[in-house]
């Protein structure tokens, strides 16, 4: 991994150099678009409406328009915000970790310390797990000041951009000031459907379906040409149950799928080992 950033955790009077590295990098089959009638390559110009000539990324600055003219910012005039000098994650305060809301949660950030910051970083990582708290951060990057949340993972301590107030939108659906009700047996149904499916989340046992037929598309696409049978490459399953209108007829269906599923289990594993004998 390369490091994205440089800078360091300021608590009170502590002070722990770190690294910034991506946590995250994407799976997914890198694409660009083509011409239909001749496979051309489509690309794309940075013409100026102005002079009409095509302009290099150098040449490029940023400019907000007020409605009654056009205001240039430099490179150099961003660079100059105090907040873009920054290389400080400032720690502002300790709360609950359950008090972060999942819907602020943005991209997440490694944060690896200098050697000669191994033990306050460890200190900060330490007191964290005892306390059960995360630490709330500001901190400046790629042009942004940010909000953040600090916590530990396994023994990395990890950087979590936490969206801004007026980021998050408020929900306002009228159809659910609507009142309704849900019987006893509706809701003990559920119940039993959520017992079925209950487990520890695990995110290797996922994968990206999307993805993955879509590169076997491309194979496919490789080997036979134009002339491939998507049919053929892609049998679909069909769906056997029908449509369901009534709710507790779906949620007693559902239960009952799901117990046929627990019930064929040991008798795979049975299966497995007779054959094997």
């Amino acid at each position: 991994m390369r490091a994205i950033w440089k800078g360091a955790i300021s608590f009170g009077l502590v002070n722990v150099p770190v690294k910034l590295y991506s946590a995250t990098q994407s799976h997914d089959v890198s694409l660009h678009q083509v011409h239909d009638e001749d496979g051309g390559r489509i690309r794309y110009e940075r013409r100026c409406e102005i002079c009409k000539e095509i302009v290099a990324y150098k040449n490029i600055d940023k400019a907000y328009d007020s409605g009654e003219k056009t205001i240039v910012l430099t490179d150099e005039d961003l660079a100059s915000l105090p907040a873009e000098r920054s290389h400080e994650i400032d720690v502002v305060e300790f709360v609950p970790a359950d008090q972060i809301d999942v819907l602020r949660l943005g991209s997440p950030y490694f944060l690896e310390p200098e050697e000669k910051a191994l033990k306050p970083y460890t200190l900060l990582r330490q007191a964290l797990e005892d306390t059960e708290r995360t630490a709330i951060v500001t901190f400046a990057l790629r042009n942004r000041t940010r909000l953040g949340a600090l916590r530990v993972r396994d023994d990395v301590l990890v950087l979590q951009v936490l969206l801004w107030d007026d980021e998050v939108r408020a929900a306002d659906f009228p159809v659910l000031e609507k009142k309704t009700k849900v019987t006893e047996k509706e809701l003990a149904m559920a119940g039993q459907l959520i017992e079925s499916l209950a487990g520890d989340f695990d995110a290797a046992a996922f994968t990206d379906d999307y993805q993955e037929q879509l590169r076997t598309l491309i194979e496919a696409k490789e080997k036979a040409g134009e002339g491939i049978d998507t049919e053929s490459t892609f049998a679909e399953k069909e769906d056997e149950g029908g449509e369901v209108v009534d709710l507790m007829e779906a949620l007693r269906r559902s239960v009952e799928a799901r117990k046929g599923e627990s019930s064929d289990k040991p008798r795979k594993k049975a299966a497995k080992k007779k054959s094997s004998a």
